[in-house]
C-alpha cells in the first residue's frame, strides 16, 4: 500500500490479508492471519449476537445501530435513546466515554447551539444501549455491564469463542471500556461467514440483513463503510479501530483486513482491493472512487492511495 504525492512515493503501509472463497477455501494470505489480533469494532456483530441469544428484542435499524460505530448524526441518536426508553433507561446509564459526533457537519452544529461532547453522541452509544438492554432483560445490574465478569460479558465471550472457533487469546479494552476479545483474522473472517450463510429468520441471519438493509445505521451517511455495502448489495461489512475491516458476501465469500501501522487512510483501498480479489464489484464505480483516494495539494489532486500489488 503506497502513497503517492506528485509522482513520488512518500509513505508505504503494510496490510495483511485473509480472504476465503464462497466454500471457505483461502484465496489470499498476507501476513499473520493466524496470530491473535484486535478487531476492536468489527466484533459489534459477534457481540450483537450475544445480545441477542439473551433475549434483546431489536429488529432493523435499530439491531443495526447496536452493531455500529456511527456517526453522531440525528437520526443515530435518536435510535440510541429509543433503546434506553424502551428499557427504561436514560443517557446517565451509559458507561462509554464523552464524545462529539464523528459527522464533521453534525459537531459543528452541536457547538454552534453551545453543546459539546456527549455519552450519547459517542460512535458506540448505540451497542452499550443494547448492552444496557439486554440487561434489563434479564434483571442484571446494569451498573457494571462493562466487567468483563459480569453475565453479559460472559455470554459475549461465549459468543465470540463459538463463532470463531477459537478460545479468546486475551480481554483487553476497548476505547468505549467495553471488553474487548482478541481472536485472530482467520477468525474473524470464519465468524462473519455464519452471519450471511445463516438460515432466515435466525439471529445471525436478523443481524446480516439488518446491517445490509440499514447500512447508514452501522456507519453514517457519508462514511465509506456504507458506501460499500451500497456498492455491493448482499455484503455485510464492519470496520473496527486501528485499520481493521471484517467482511463477509451473501453465499460466504469473506475476507477480513488489517493496515499493520493503525493507518485509516490504506484500510478501504485494501478492501476494495480484497473485494476486487473475490469476484466483488469489480464494474462499481462507487468502488473505483473509494479504490485509489486523491492526496491533495493546494486545494487540488496531487496524488493517490493505491494498492501496490495483488491482494
Amino acid at each position: 500500500m503506497e502513497v503517492v504525492r506528485s509522482g513520488f512515493v512518500e509513505s508505504v503501509h503494510q496490510a495483511w490479508v485473509f480472504a476465503v472463497d464462497a466454500e471457505g477455501a483461502p484465496v489470499a494470505v498476507h501476513g499473520d492471519v493466524a496470530a491473535a489480533a484486535s478487531p476492536r469494532s468489527s466484533m459489534k456483530p459477534l457481540q450483537a449476537l450475544g445480545m441477542l441469544r439473551a433475549g434483546l428484542g431489536l429488529e432493523d435499524e435499530l439491531l443495526a445501530l447496536a452493531c455500529a460505530s456511527h456517526a453522531g448524526e440525528d437520526f443515530h441518536v435518536a435510535g440510541v435513546s429509543k433503546i434506553l426508553v424502551d428499557a427504561g433507561l436514560d443517557e446517565s446509564a451509559l458507561l462509554c466515554p464523552e464524545d462529539l459526533p464523528g459527522d464533521t457537519a453534525t459537531a459543528h452544529r452541536v457547538l454552534r447551539a453551545g453543546g459539546g461532547p456527549a455519552r450519547v453522541t459517542m460512535n458506540c452509544s448505540g451497542k452499550h444501549a443494547a448492552m444496557l438492554a439486554t440487561c434489563v432483560v434479564n434483571d442484571w445490574p446494569t451498573g457494571d455491564y462493562l466487567h468483563p465478569r459480569h453475565p453479559l460479558q460472559r455470554a459475549i465471550r461465549a459468543t465470540v469463542e463459538e463463532l470463531t472457533g477459537e478460545r479468546v487469546a486475551a480481554t483487553g479494552v476497548d476505547g468505549c471500556g467495553a471488553p474487548l476479545f482478541f481472536a485472530s483474522m482467520a477468525g474473524v473472517a470464519r465468524a462473519f461467514r455464519t452471519f450471511t450463510l445463516a438460515a432466515p429468520g435466525t439471529p445471525e441471519r436478523r443481524i446480516a440483513d439488518a446491517m445490509r438493509a440499514h447500512p447508514a445505521w452501522t456507519s453514517g451517511t457519508s462514511r465509506p463503510e456504507a458506501a460499500l455495502m451500497r456498492a455491493v448489495p448482499g455484503l455485510m461489512l464492519k470496520a473496527g479501530a486501528e485499520a481493521f475491516d471484517a467482511f463477509a458476501y451473501e453465499d460466504g465469500r469473506a475476507a477480513t483486513v488489517k493496515i499493520v501501522d493503525g493507518g485509516q487512510r490504506a484500510r478501504v483501498p485494501v478492501t476494495v482491493a480484497a473485494l476486487r480479489a473475490l469476484g466483488l464489484g469489480v464494474d462499481s464505480a462507487e468502488l473505483e472512487a473509494l479504490a485509489t483516494p486523491p492526496q491533495f495539494g493546494g486545494g487540488r489532486p496531487v496524488g493517490e492511495v493505491r494498492v501496490r500489488g495483488e491482494v
